[in-house]
């Protein structure tokens, strides 16, 4: 775009912060009588240029400066009430943060994973989601854009993209300052401060702090953690910009900016407790987890956690951008240069409950051995110009981008015996019979155990049930049990265009291509410590003696002894792999403009995101997996759609009915020990984007409303499709159904009322919800882990001064106190749900022989408070 469009794109944001678009809100009174706004005041860059909302064949949802605040927005997460289609949730740390739309989306827990929802701030691309979990600062506005962006925006998304564009710094001297106060001690302090340098230089500078308590209450059990809260919030970040416009031609932004936090989180909790209670109440010297309902049936919803380890997270994220813009002579046909530079760095140390018990079973400690970072440099070049007749781009994009892991598993005294007792439990349901052998390797107990049948033997023979008796034997040694570094470098390069030419005043043709060449490197060294293996070698080693006694059940003992963290089969083994592939993406549009208000088009796009590596322990039975590679995932999506513009360009009516075809998709699942990357053979998500917006004739107030309706399911499969055909027993469940996170019904309505009373005083409200239908939060589709319909409420009352020099707001999320789960998962080593065998309805799942007990990262609760804001 021409460089006066750039500067007009800075000068304009309280004139596009006044539309509220989207799915949520109204236009902020300025003056009095205010002028009524339209929906030509929506500008949007979906396609790298600035054009009027319903001038774009795409389906975008773009959120203002207002409707952010009027929705108490900070980070991708809270974005999710203002937009339907679209659901983000984190799981056991927020550097596990997934975004996903229309039903798509991948789980953040295996940094190999790219995403299939790109996060994309001040036109630098952000490799994962979690880097928008943070505070995103002052906001010009968020523009959603949904499907698959197989041409622009930087590495290719396969389910859309979330645009976020900051505020610029301004030649005009300003200052703003927030002050907030709430439920759970919540605390937050920012501000920012603009200005002039000089004729040519301008900066921004903003910085913020948030504080909260925990809304999860911890029994700690054994211990030693002391924090009897979870998922509490320490929060801050900085950022420094700089705007130079040496002539009328050139325009040069630089942004610094540093963020960190240092929290507990995140513990999850049961929903349903399995057979395995006694045991693990009978290690604990307080209540191990939430006690088993009648039958083993569901939980209560609760907010208390169990958890005798830390789970403390240090998450750092820090940057810099380079934009430069420079208008080319007339001669070169007027166009417009742009070179996007970026260096990005992202890590974090983390600790990890893994049994979320009271127990001390399993657990990572936060000492720099278990995290990720990811470092990325960016280089990206533009060329755009336009004619009577033709807008056209062409661009190269550049990206290194380096990935290390580190992975530290500790057993805790309670391992052991707590595997012992699930031994002794199977093995005796065989041979209750069973003498204990001659060649012991170990008999637990806790001490000061009276209760009989809390004690047993691991021996070669099998497992024995035993009276309380003295520790005697190696066993599995307490303390950390390997220590495992990976390290992913990928390279990634691209050539792309996006043209669209005006054949009629009423008919554009758009063509976009984009050429990429990707290429990773994985090299790792995975260590047992301690003499850790030395269980699973003995039991290896008499597998002829094991088997005389338990016969077809040797294989799940033997399985069962060799987990992954105690498999000698990964003492000092070397991991390195290699691979490279090409994609040719892009989309083809048609629109035809009806009238003036009335715009329709038909769409082709293909999307396309990178293969990966697992960075993590992936074994087949006792044996370590030969590769981790998965391969690249590719979407065709077809869209028909119509943007209507009505009552005086004051009512906005769109509808999408979209159609996409994933091949290959990348499911991210926990099978229990491990994450396991599989590829679905076929994923197809079918459904209708609807949106509506009216800025009604009374001032100030505004209604909006949102509804995606989808049908997203997997293709029928069977083990021979898989690439590890091992993992179809937990994924029998998929073939035919509907995709987890998907569900069938998502809407979003809002009220909006922003006026000025007399010369002196600003009022306004805002109510603002979104209701999901049901739909499974397990990417292994159980019952168990179906989340009900519900809907969530976010409310805001203001009073300020007619110039907004200052404004108090009160606000609530959560109005209702909904209570509703994120993620469900199994608890590792606490039974088990899909049986060794093809049950009768098909699959490997039985409900009656489901031992399972399933826990859960929850919905935040109900919050509410106050903020004060000064403006200058």
């Amino acid at each position: 775009m021409r460089l006066t469009n750039l500067l007009r794109t800075t000068a304009s944001a309280a004139v596009v912060g006044a539309v509220a678009f989207g799915f949520a809100g109204a236009a902020s009174a300025q003056d009095a009588p205010q002028e009524r706004a339209t929906v030509d005041d929506i500008i949007v860059t979906a396609q790298k240029r600035e054009q009027n909302l319903q001038d774009v064949p795409i389906v975008v949802t773009s959120l203002s400066q207002e409707v952010l605040e009027d929705a108490g927005v900070r980070d991708i997460k809270d974005l999710q009430i203002l937009t339907p289609g679209m659901t983000v949730t984190s799981t056991s740390s927020e550097a596990s943060t997934t975004a996903r739309i229309r039903g798509v989306g991948t789980v953040g827990d295996n940094p190999g994973l790219e995403s299939s929802v790109g996060v994309v701030i001040d036109g630098v691309y952000r490799s994962r989601n979690s880097v928008g979990f943070g505070d995103l600062g002052e906001l010009q506005r968020i523009e959603v854009l949904k499907g698959p962006q197989g041409t622009l925006f930087g590495k290719n998304t396969s389910a859309g993209v979330i645009n976020i564009i900051t505020e610029a710094p301004s030649f005009t001297p300003g200052f703003r300052a927030e002050a907030t106060v709430g439920n759970y001690g919540a605390m937050a302090v920012s501000g920012s401060v603009t200005g002039p340098i000089s004729d040519t230089l301008a900066f921004r500078l903003y910085a913020g702090r948030r504080l909260r308590d925990g809304f999860m209450e911890i029994d700690t059990g054994d211990g030693p953690r002391t924090n009897t809260d979870d998922n509490n919030q320490d929060f801050g970040t900085v950022r420094g910009q700089l705007l130079w416009l040496p002539n009328d031609n050139t325009s040069i932004r630089f942004i610094a900016d540093y963020s960190s936090r240092d929290e507990y989180c995140c513990i999850g909790t049961q929903i349903r407790t399995g057979p395995t209670y006694p045991f693990i109440d009978g290690l604990s010297n307080g209540t191990g987890q939430r006690p088993p309902a009648a039958g083993f049936g569901p939980l209560p919803f609760s907010r208390t956690g169990y958890a005798n380890r830390d789970s403390g997270q240090e998450v750092e994220d820090k940057g810099w951008s380079l934009e430069a813009n420079v208008d080319m002579p007339s001669f070169l046909g007027g166009s417009t240069l742009t070179s996007v530079s970026s260096w990005r760095k992202w890590t974090s140390s983390l600790g990890h409950e893994i049994d979320y018990t009271g127990a001390d079973i399993a657990y990572r400690e936060q000492d720099g051995e278990f995290g990720f970072d990811v470092e990325n440099t960016t280089q990206e070049f533009r060329l755009a110009g336009a004619t009577d007749s033709l807008d056209w781009l062409v661009g190269l994009f550049v990206t290194n981008e380096q990935i290390g892991r580190a992975d530290s598993w500790y057993l805790g005294a309670d391992y052991t015996p707590f595997l012992s007792f699930l031994l002794s439990a199977r093995i005796n349901a065989v041979n209750p019979a069973l003498p204990v052998s001659p060649a012991t390797i170990g008999c637990y107990t806790r001490p000061g155990q009276t209760a009989a049948g809390f004690g047993g033997c691991l021996a070669t023979g099998g497992m024995s049930p035993a009276g309380p008796t003295a520790a005697t034997g190696p066993g599995f040694v307490v303390g950390q049990a390997y220590r495992d570094n990976y390290e992913q470098d990928s390279n990634s390069f691209a050539l792309f265009t996006n043209n669209t030419w005006h054949v009629t005043d009423a008919f554009d043709l758009t063509l976009g291509l984009r050429y990429t060449i990707d290429e990773k490197k994985l090299r790792g060294q995975q260590t047992n410590t301690n003499g850790n293996g030395t269980t699973c070698s003995a039991a290896l080693a008499n597998s002829g003696a094991i088997g005389a006694v338990l016969g077809a059940n040797t294989p799940t003992v033997l399985a069962t002894i060799c987990l992954p963290w105690a498999n000698s089969a990964f003492n000092n083994r070397s991991v390195s792999e290699k691979f490279d592939d090409s994609e040719l993406s892009g989309t083809v549009k048609a629109s035809y403009r009806i009238n003036p208000s009335v715009l329709t088009y038909l769409s082709y796009a293909r999307g396309y995101k990178s293969f990966g590596y697992n960075l993590d322990r992936v074994q087949s039975g006792i044996t370590p997996a030969a590769s981790t590679l998965f391969p690249s995932e590719v979407v065709d999506s077809y869209e028909a759609g119509v943007k209507m513009t009505l009552l005086d360009r004051t009512l906005l009516l769109n509808a999408t009915y979209f159609d996409q075809t994933f091949d290959d998709f990348q499911l991210n699942t926990f099978l229990g020990t491990a994450f396991v990357v599989e590829s679905i053979p076929e994923l197809t998500s079918r459904g209708v984007d609807a949106d509506f917006l009216w800025f009604s004739p009374v001032e100030g107030l505004s209604f909006q409303g949102g509804v995606t309706w989808t049908d997203a399911k997997y293709g029928n499969f069977t083990a021979a499709d898989l690439a590890a055909p091992g993992n179809f027993p937990q994924l029998s469940l998929l073939p035919g159904a509907r995709a987890s996170f998907a569900p069938e019904w998502s809407s979003t309505l809002a009220i909006n009322f922003d006026r000025n009373i007399g010369d002196d005083v600003r009022i306004g409200f805002s109510l603002a919800g979104k209701y999901m239908s049901d739909y499974n939060t397990g990417s292994d589709l159980l019952p168990a882990k179906q989340q009900d319909a519900y809907t969530t409420l976010n409310g805001r009352f203001l009073v300020g001064s007619a110039d907004e020099r200052w404004t108090a707001e009160f606000w609530v999320q959560n109005l209702t106190d909904e209570e509703y789960i994120q993620v469900a998962y199994n608890a590792p080593l606490q039974g088990s749900a899909f049986q060794s065998t093809v049950q009768p309805n098909g699959t490997y799942y039985n409900p009656a022989l489901d031992s399972q007990t399933y826990d859960a990262f929850l919905g935040a609760p109900r919050t509410y408070g106050a903020t004060l804001r000064f403006k200058y």
